[in-house]
């Protein structure tokens, strides 16, 4: 079983401090148990690494932690909370409908810290249920509360409304509601009706009062009306399924109603894809939306008081078992929440943030123009980090003034996510109607977007646009733009390499870099990349980029055993590594012995790691911070000391097996000095972090730290947000890594 550990955090939901070092008051679920491993152990001995899973759901806790934090504004806290459910939906979805089908095909391979399957999935429900309990109690215990009390926002039980408020609310029903529900009896004329994925439904007992015979009917809570239904007065709100479970009895005249119960189904979204066999890759990719609507149930939520024969019955004909189910004590689907961080109520958000215009981008104060864009990055490559800095008025810019400048000749992009009428569609569109060449790779098995891609690949195609939707067998993640343009007697690229992908609303909310360079050996890589993605070229070679799954892997290896060389020669051995996510063997082994070799490694990972720190031997000289605050960490930077010649790369890819293996990457290295220099001193703040990082032990225990002088502590996001507001003054002085 799982480690769990106490916490110090009062019960009102305030942070306590104990010296310079606060731990979470929950029961965590941690990725491994404390087990201790012998110094002689091979690097393949399971008890080396954490279990995946739990440490997915660690990461979760964390977010969780934000709505549990005093610190951060009430309705961001409540936003917090929204995100946490959502993961846990798409928990379900992935991880647990992962397992499950292993478990049907029969594997009983043993996952890197030595789990079975059905083992992996006998130690996720209870670590599930825990957390489960804890986002319900936060929600009901302390944020409801708060909300009255602060924001002046009260979130009513039906029970507890005045008569003059249920008579209100009885109009509205009739009015607005009533007329577009569909209540489905079951019965041997009426098959148990299909529930689709994540929906919220009722279960209606019901007894005929002359013959005395028990009826089941299900009822959908409707999806195209708001959760939340505002009382005219006090500016309450009441739930949308507690307006109809007690104005039920209207859909079911002539009957009694015994019992109104809410439930909520889960389905697998891990479906097994056969790209070999497809003739057409977007007719699989839609065959298998398709399938995933009448996917596999893996997981029932059920209220807490739902008699035991609606439960059975519900177990029965979605053909569940009691492991499937899941309790909960309060509303369901907490997702919804969200609407509240919506409200207009400043005073419980953030203060707003604008990202900044980078200053080489801004007019040049002698006219009303801006700079011409390829002119400014012929003076010298341009990083910008979104969303300190503006995504629209760089990177966005970028493509449009490409798509009208009429120097520009060919446009080429990988388009992973994008954002509901984007202005990059847009721009593109509008650049193969002015004649230019445009083609895009529209990569259709990006997750829970693939009916959105498709549908921008149709509309690009529309207008003239080449697309392409993929490579059978790998997903293409990288975030690359090439621009070509016709200057004086020769052809120049243009080039956008970034962390995060094409997507205006994302960049104000997820933190990446993007490099614009006109570099020519940058150039010459990615015309090669569109070649290898566009066409029949799997031989490339590239000049300054790494690219999976051709040369990846093995360059960070190469990197990492060269300061494994250094140290040894030198004693200087350092590496410092941002990503999102860190699972892959071979890489985490590089990492342990070049640990054991004395290189000092600082890893920033804000999600999943089956990587343990601190252990005696293989990981001592590694620590391991996740960072989790106000922007979503994105970026991914890998820096080598290389004997204080350092080499910074920034790219799509972290050091997941599916990033080294399974998809298309991209890595670039950093060349201009000052733009390696602010690369370093970012990783650097974030590694010092005091606020807002969290510490991995050995144990699997991630600890917050947390200064007892809170007035002087600034997080990694704040102190970037600073330095973005003084246009990064300091962006030439010189790196210093210790």
């Amino acid at each position: 079983m799982s480690k769990v550990t106490e916490t110090i955090v009062n019960k009102d939901g305030k942070l306590s401090t104990n010296g310079a070092r606060a731990l979470v008051e929950e029961v965590v679920p941690h990725a491994t148990v404390s087990r201790t491993v012998p110094k002689r152990a091979a690097l393949s001995d399971s008890r080396l690494y954490f279990n995946r899973e739990l440490s997915w759901l660690d990461f979760n806790w964390r977010v969780l932690y934000q709505a549990i934090d005093d610190r951060i504004p009430l309705l961001e806290r409540v936003r917090f909370l929204s995100i946490t459910s959502n993961n846990l939906d798409e928990f379900f979805r992935k991880r647990i409908g992962g397992l499950k089908r292993q478990v049907a095909a029969g594997v009983h391979k043993l996952s890197p810290d030595g789990r079975t399957p059905v083992e992996q999935l006998e130690l996720c429900r209870p670590a599930v249920l825990a957390i489960s309990q804890k986002i319900s109690e936060v929600w009901e215990e302390t944020l409801k509360p708060l909300l009255a009390k602060k924001a002046g926002i009260r979130i009513y039980r039906y029970e507890d409304l005045t008569n003059a408020q249920k008579q209100w609310l009885r109009d509205y029903f009739q009015a607005h509601i009533f007329p577009v529900l569909t209540p489905l009896a079951v019965d041997p004329g009426h098959p148990f009706p299909f529930i689709s994925n994540l929906s919220l439904s009722l279960a209606v007992l019901l007894k005929h009062p002359k013959r005395d015979t028990e009826h089941f009917a299900r009822l959908k809570v409707p999806t195209n009306q708001e959760r939340w239904i505002k009382l005219e007065d006090e500016g309450g709100y009441v739930s949308l399924d507690q307006v109809i479970a007690n104005n039920i009895a209207d859909l079911f005249r002539g009957m009694n109603v015994v019992s109104v119960q809410a439930f909520r189904i889960t389905r697998n979204a891990d479906l097994r894809r056969d790209e070999e066999e497809a003739d057409d890759l977007i007719e699989m990719i839609s065959d298998e939306l398709r399938e995933r609507r009448f996917a596999p149930i893996v997981r029932l939520e059920v209220q807490k008081n739902m008699p035991r024969e609606v439960r059975l019955l519900l177990m029965r004909e979605l053909a569940l078992t009691d492991e499937d189910v899941y309790e909960v004590n309060g509303d369901l689907d907490l997702t919804h929440v969200s609407f509240f961080a919506g409200l207009d109520s400043p005073e419980h958000l953030y203060p707003p943030w604008e990202p900044v215009t980078p200053a080489r981008l801004q007019h040049d104060g002698k006219s009303k123009d801006r700079a011409n864009i390829f002119e400014v990055i012929r003076g010298g490559d341009i990083l910008v980090h979104h969303p300190y800095e503006s995504f629209g008025a760089s990177t966005q810019r970028f493509i449009e003034d490409a798509a009208v400048d009429p120097k520009v000749l060919a446009i080429k992009q990988t388009l992973y996510r994008t954002s509901h009428q984007s202005p990059i569609i847009q721009a593109l569109r509008k650049a193969a109607e002015l004649g230019k060449q445009v083609a895009v790779l529209v990569e259709v098995k990006a997750r829970f977007d693939e009916k959105n891609n498709i549908e921008w690949g149709q509309i690009l195609e529309k207008s003239g646009v080449h697309v392409t939707y993929g490579l059978v067998g790998l997903k293409t993640h990288t975030k690359t733009t090439l621009v070509i343009r016709q200057e004086e007697d020769k052809l120049r690229a243009y080039c956008h390499i970034g962390t995060g992908n094409y997507n205006p609303a994302t960049a104000r909310l997820y933190s990446d870099f993007g490099l614009l360079t006109c570099s020519p050996d940058v150039g010459y890589d990615v015309i090669n990349l569109f070649h290898y993605l566009t066409g029949y070229a799997p031989e490339q070679h590239y000049r300054r980029m790494i690219i999976a799954p051709r040369n990846m892997r093995s360059s960070f290896i190469q990197l990492v055993r060269k300061e494994i060389e250094l140290q040894q020669k030198h004693g200087n051995g350092r590496i410092i590594a941002k990503m999102n996510a860190l699972d892959d063997l071979e890489m985490i082994r590089e990492l342990y012995k070049a640990s054991e070799a004395g290189v000092q490694i600082d890893l920033i990972v804000r999600g999943h790691c089956r990587l343990r720190p601190g252990l005696p031997r293989f990981s001592e000289n590694i620590r391991l911070v996740s960072i989790v605050g106000r922007f979503l960490e994105h970026s991914r930077i890998y820096y080598f000391r290389n004997n204080d010649n350092p080499r910074v790369f920034i790219g799509s890819a972290d050091w997941q097996r599916r990033n080294l293996e399974d998809r298309v990457e991209a890595i670039v290295e950093i060349d201009e000095l000052s733009l390696k220099a602010r690369l370093i001193r970012t990783v650097q703040i974030a590694i010092n972090d005091q606020r807002s990082a969290w510490e991995l032990n050995p144990d699997g225990r991630y600890l917050l730290r947390n200064s007892s002088d809170e007035s002087s502590k600034k997080g990694f996001q704040e102190i970037l947000m600073e330095q973005a507001k003084a246009r990064f003054a300091e962006e030439d002085s010189p790196w210093d890594i210790d």
